[in-house]
């Protein structure tokens, strides 16, 4: 904490005080914003774990906890190079892996860009709850963090250090990841869950959806706030100065994430159905997720309409996956990939200065399917190599004793299960 408010106290003060350089303030501004997003892990931690039952939330957390881990290590040796180094061919970047003997400005920007790729890889976390492997999970996120998303990332954000991506030579706005991180980390996610398919008792034989309640709505709510918070630096961070444009940025974000929850408040009563607080939440982080695009070239008025159609997108996407009997614990693929989809081309439609462009929209249109056809067929084959191999999804038994005993030997509410907790200092007396 006292570190936080240093890193304030130096971007608000130093400027004026001492009139600091400009590599000195504007890193100052970079780290912090890097604190802000590593945050936002806790928040996808909370989050998760609230929409879990009980007998998972050791498993979910452990997932987030780690998956940052080994994640922010493979992209500092491999996937920093590939999205940032020298991308002379358009595809890929050949340059800058495991930067250990860089310029100042290096080291910050990799901070910066580890933080990014942290919040792809955990994406998939919610969606395949309750019922995956671990081990298979983190292999899972190694990949993703180290390949899948670096990849498609130098198709739009390299150039830093020579040469530039095939999607950004066309004019593909994203200015901080709707399609670049999110939507990529929902096409993953969509894949694990199509090959896990739904927990057990989800779905019945009739048709009818059957609802599996989170066993901690308040975690829901406090991860919501937090990820919101986060989202600042996420978004603001991306302009990697200190400079007049922070305001607008911070201002869009936060307007699309106050009209993301009256959306899905609105879209859940325009069908009578119960006003939800965890659908309320996504609606507000699908509203983040999609101004994430355009947050830097929008108007307010229109990123506040871009969050609001967000909030309706997020709530009718989850009713459609429930249609097709696709189990997605947390909603991660209508927030983070739908709402994704419809903010990448919202950037493109509202941009400041050029509203309703065809061509512009045209060019989002295609980036937003490149990022689908690129990461959903490579993800399905990764996923389905884990099935194969080592096994992603845990057996039936498993999956009804929970996967914190049956993954880690321990239970998150001991006090709540006194069978499994007995069962555990069994198993640590034998151990």
């Amino acid at each position: 904490m006292k570190m936080l408010w240093l890193l304030l106290l130096t971007v608000c003060f130093v400027p004026q005080a001492y009139a600091a350089s400009d590599e000195a303030v504007n890193t100052a501004w970079l780290v912090l914003a890097s604190v802000l997003v590593f945050f936002m892990q806790a928040g996808f931690a909370l989050l998760e774990s609230g929409m879990s039952r009980a007998k998972n939330a050791v498993n979910v957390m452990m997932k987030n906890y780690v998956d940052c881990c080994v994640g922010g290590v493979v992209f500092w040796l491999f996937g920093f190079g590939l999205m940032f180094g020298a991308n002379l061919t358009g595809w890929y970047g050949m340059s800058h892996f495991a930067v250990h003997d860089g310029q100042p400005w290096d080291y910050t920007f990799l901070l910066f860009q580890m933080m990014f790729a942290a919040t792809a890889a955990t994406i998939a976390s919610g969606a395949m709850a309750e019922r995956t492997h671990y081990w298979a999970y983190l292999i899972g996120a190694v990949v993703i963090s180290g390949v899948i998303y670096p990849i498609f990332g130098s198709w739009v954000w390299s150039g830093l250090y020579g040469g530039q991506g095939w999607l950004a030579k066309m004019g593909f706005i994203d200015f901080a990841g709707s399609t670049v991180v999110h939507s990529i980390g929902a096409w993953c996610a969509l894949a694990g869950v199509l090959l896990l398919g739904p927990r057990l008792g989800r779905y019945g034989s009739a048709g009818d959806v059957r609802l599996i309640p989170g066993h901690n709505l308040g975690m829901v709510a406090l991860g919501g706030f937090i990820l919101w918070f986060g989202w600042f630096g996420f978004n603001a961070g991306s302009n990697l100065e200190v400079s007049s444009k922070l305001g607008l940025i911070a201002l869009n974000t936060h307007l699309a994430a106050l009209c993301g929850a009256i959306g899905a408040l609105a879209a859940q009563r325009s069908t009578a159905s119960p006003v939800l607080l965890s659908s309320t939440v996504n609606g507000s982080i699908g509203g983040l997720v999609a101004i994430t695009a355009g947050c830097a070239t929008m108007a307010p008025g229109y990123a506040a309409l871009t969050g609001l159609i967000a909030g309706f997108v997020v709530i009718y996407g989850m009713r459609l996956l429930d249609r097709l009997r696709i189990d997605d614990v947390v909603g991660a693929v209508p927030v983070h990939g739908f709402a994704g989809i419809w903010g990448t081309l919202a950037a493109g439609l509202f941009y400041q200065g050029d509203l309703f462009n065809g061509a512009r929209v045209a060019v989002q249109a295609l980036g937003v399917a490149s990022a689908f056809l690129w990461a959903f067929p490579l993800a399905l084959l990764l996923y389905w190599l884990l099935a194969k191999t080592i096994g992603l999804r845990v057996s039936a038994q498993h999956e009804q004793r929970g996967l914190d005993f049956a993954e880690h030997a321990e239970v998150g509410y001991p006090e709540f299960n006194l069978a499994q907790t007995f069962d555990n200092e069994q198993w640590s007396r034998r151990g």
